[in-house]
């Protein structure tokens, strides 16, 4: 059984809002004495609360890490997955020793290198070949050492053009692959990666995605990968952390977290209102028009949603798009491709109710965002997961019993007509 190369104990991170300190010296250096001298709990922290951005704290104290707990081994491709202000991003900082816990410790046995924002660890005045040896420099290697790698990184980086001018002057996309290039290729046990790769374009995106499952597999180096691409999430790691307020919610293996994150549903009080419009209700019946989230794909059912006008005629329509549990569009509704009409509905409380026909989605979960917009395309308000629902098989799959996944994205039954001896 492999040991750690990465031990995470009772860690948590702690951020004060507004004004820094107490409100008056002798309490400042009370408070030094009592924590940085004394080593005591600092007790500003025990009023501090959990980093929910959706409802206003009584504290100006923040976890945004809180009792964080987990290894990870050697040669472990780890996706840290969760919402914009999970804590994912301050968790990769305080791997990378950029900033430091407010409580706990992290043990790590091995040099690490990380890429966590466009320009990470380069000298703007330095050019991008005088980078790559300072970021060798820094991760403890020779000259020799990164001489015997500058070809390859440089190659990789597809940079070579550029690589004498000074790194101010690159683009972001130019940044990201050269500092992607140098992360990669030198010679560190662990790779920490944010969504910074999102600058780069496509073909860049998947062959970073390529090297570093060389990296983890072939090399045998840790990978951790923050990224709200699933597909690429559930590609490339084998395990998953999920994050949601800055406590976990979900560690183990990928398919299983991914699973989780995208089954969240945070409409608890579900209510979206603008000047023109309120979204009061977004939910599934199967075809005994019963609220369920699970759907045999041998039935019909129906999107049920209630919104209120409150102007005369405005010019305003809906888009219901559908992703599927890898988080990839499978397909979209919208209101202005169905029906002119909807633009004039007229002032008050409508519902609406939209059917869909049987075996159009494959088996699996499915999440719904849904935002309001007008004619042009101009969106008032994009709502993430108003809905989540889950497609089951009936068992039957064009008149025959039927065993496993059916392959594709879509499950379509379509009639057909042959007409022989023509």
């Amino acid at each position: 059984m492999s040991k750690p190369i990465i031990k995470v104990e009772n860690l948590s991170k702690a951020y004060q809002i507004g004004q820094i300190g107490t409100g008056t010296l002798s309490k400042d250096i009370d408070r030094f004495w009592q924590t940085k001298i004394l080593g005591k709990e600092d007790p500003f922290l025990k009023i501090g609360e959990t980093n929910d951005r959706s409802v206003k704290g009584e504290s100006n104290i923040v976890w945004s890490l809180k009792d964080i707990n987990f290894d990870i081994n050697q040669g472990d491709a780890v996706g840290i997955i969760g919402k914009n202000g999970a804590g994912k991003s301050t968790l990769l900082k305080l791997l990378s020793r950029v900033t430091s816990p407010t409580t706990g410790q992290i043990k790590v046995k091995g040099r690490i290198a990380s890429l966590l924002e466009v320009g990470t660890g380069f000298h703007p005045e330095l050019s991008g070949k005088e980078n790559i040896y300072l970021n060798g420099a820094i991760l403890g290697m020779r000259k020799k050492e990164i001489t015997r790698k500058l070809d390859e990184i440089i190659d990789f980086s597809g940079v070579e053009r550029y690589i004498d001018t000074p790194v101010k002057r690159y683009s972001s996309g130019m940044y990201v692959r050269l500092a992607f290039a140098v992360a990669a290729h030198l010679e560190s046990e662990i790779l920490i990666v944010d969504e910074v790769l999102a600058v780069g374009d496509a073909e860049f995106q998947k062959k970073c995605l390529g090297k570093m499952g060389d990296i983890s597999k072939g090399e045998g180096r840790t990978v951790l990968f923050v990224s709200h691409n699933m597909a690429s999430l559930k590609s490339f790691c084998q395990k998953g952390i999920l994050l949601k307020n800055g406590l976990i919610t979900n560690n183990g293996e990928i398919d299983q977290v991914i699973s989780s994150y995208l089954s969240q549903n945070d409409f608890s009080e579900f209510v979206f209102e603008n000047e023109e419009c309120i979204l009061k209700q977004f939910h599934i019946q199967n075809s005994l028009n019963v609220e369920t989230i699970n759907i045999s794909n041998g039935e019909d059912f129906s999107f049920g949603i209630t919104m209120e006008v409150k102007k005369e005629n405005p010019d305003f329509g809906f888009c219901i798009a559908i992703y599927n549990d890898l988080d990839e569009l499978v397909t979209a509704i919208n209101s202005y491709h169905i029906n002119d009409d909807i633009l004039n509905i007229n002032k008050g409380t409508h519902k609406i109710d939209i059917q869909i026909p049987k075996y159009i989605f494959n088996t699996g979960l499915y999440n719904i965002n849904f935002h309001f917009n007008d004619k042009s395309g101009n969106i008032f308000k994009k709502m993430e997961r108003v809905a989540t629902f889950n497609i089951f098989d009936d068992g039957f799959r064009r008149g025959n019993k039927y065993s496993g996944l059916w392959p594709g994205k879509v499950s379509i039954v379509p009639k057909i007509s042959i007409n022989e001896n023509v």
